[in-house]
């Protein structure tokens, strides 16, 4: 592994935030790092916003505007333009869920496409991302991950579902920008990965364009993205996949024992770690054919990544490879790398406040779960404030 650890140097991962944003960071992970608080306040804010009682300017000025880049893509321009000069490129995430007509998808087909012009004229915007129930209805791609046929009506409407997706990957080769397509629960994912597959097959024919996403805390993921790769070798086109650990464990965990069946998520934590860095490690020795995304909160696995790319002599901008962490987090491993000539890129979520509330309430929750993420985050911003203190007693 690598023997000069980067990510302690917290002068360079806080050097965007004033010292009001310090403490307004401090205070957020503070308040997270207390379950049964993140438990009422959640409940608090939800009700709050149910009965419209004026509550979005508060919401605005503490948690949305740490881990939300703006309610639009305009909004959001300081944010990318700061980071940017720092190295750390930007995706535009409308994070914006929940949604089920018609009409709500082909509008989240228009604000993907917008993103897309609007990072054309932008070097610091390389990427678009959408969900694949952003485009249309879960039961759909349900129905035929089952393997069951559709009715009519449905057939027609997963046309427009496949129309959709077309439309955003076709637009994105013509801009040359990369999209990442994220992945969901794994009772829809069979049918977004053919999908997306079919993608990658039409427009991964020089690079990739299309990006998956494989969930490593699934234990059958690293098999198919072995299976990936024959397919894309004997049918002559690139793959595109980003790496995440995983979002929906609890919910995987527990429909699976409602419903006797075995969960597809691996057993524990080291065993999904485990299989995170295997999959870098195949994808790094096969880069030839494949590019990289890894999405990643994880310090030991951003060092393993560095060292193979070290030991393979691969350079530290090499297109084909790019780190990704979310805004508001991790904020020493994007800025370290990137002080380092990595390619390093934040998820940057926007979106009305009222809209974005139930993907602010999923982080609260995630990093209350995830063990060490908030101490790590509170430890880091507590050092930086010494460090400034020190700086300004000098």
């Amino acid at each position: 592994m690598i023997t000069h650890p980067i990510f302690e140097n917290t002068k360079v991962a806080f050097a965007l935030k004033s010292d009001a944003e310090l403490e307004r960071a401090y205070f957020l992970f503070k308040m997270i790092s207390i379950q049964p608080l993140v438990k009422i306040g959640t409940a608090a804010t939800n009700f709050a916003i149910k009965a419209s009682l004026p509550v979005e300017g508060l919401i605005r000025v503490t948690v949305f505007n740490h881990f939300c880049g703006g309610v639009n893509e305009k909004d959001c321009l300081p944010v990318i333009d700061k980071m940017y000069e720092k190295g750390v490129s930007s995706v535009l995430d409308y994070s914006v869920e929940g949604k089920e007509s018609e009409f709500e998808f082909d509008a989240a087909l228009e604000k993907v496409l917008k993103i897309i012009d609007f990072a054309r004229e932008r070097e610091a915007m390389p990427f678009a991302v959408f969900k694949p129930t952003g485009f249309g209805r879960f039961y759909l791609f349900e129905k035929l991950g089952k393997g069951e046929s559709l009715t009519e009506a449905e057939s027609e409407e997963w046309q427009k579902v496949e129309q959709r997706f077309d439309a955003v990957c076709s637009k994105a080769k013509e801009n040359d920008i990369s999209v990442l397509i994220d992945a969901e629960e794994s009772w829809m994912q069979d049918a977004s990965d053919n999908l997306v597959t079919k993608m990658m097959r039409k427009y991964n024919t020089e690079k990739a364009v299309v990006f998956n996403t494989l969930q490593m805390y699934r234990h059958d993921r690293l098999q198919f993205l072995k299976e990936q790769h024959e397919l894309a070798k004997r049918e002559g086109f690139y793959l595109g996949y980003k790496l995440v650990r995983g979002a929906y464990m609890e919910k995987e965990n527990e429909r699976a024992e409602k419903l006797n069946y075995p969960t597809p998520i691996c057993k524990n934590k080291f065993a999904t770690d485990t299989n995170f860095d295997n999959a870098v490690k195949y994808m790094l020795e096969h880069l030839n054919d494949m590019y990289m995304f890894a999405g990643t909160h994880n310090e030991d696995s951003s060092y393993l990544i560095m060292q193979q790319m070290h030991e393979k002599a691969i350079a530290n901008n090499d297109s084909r490879i790019w780190f990704g962490q979310l805004y508001g987090m991790s904020d020493h491993i994007s800025f370290n790398l990137a002080s380092k000539g990595y390619n390093v890129a934040k998820y940057i979520p926007f979106g009305p406040v009222k809209d974005v509330m139930p993907y602010l309430i999923r982080r609260a929750e995630e990093n209350t779960s995830v063990a060490g993420q908030t101490g790590r985050e509170l430890n880091l911003l507590t050092k930086e404030k010494k460090r400034r203190k020190l700086e300004e007693d000098v």
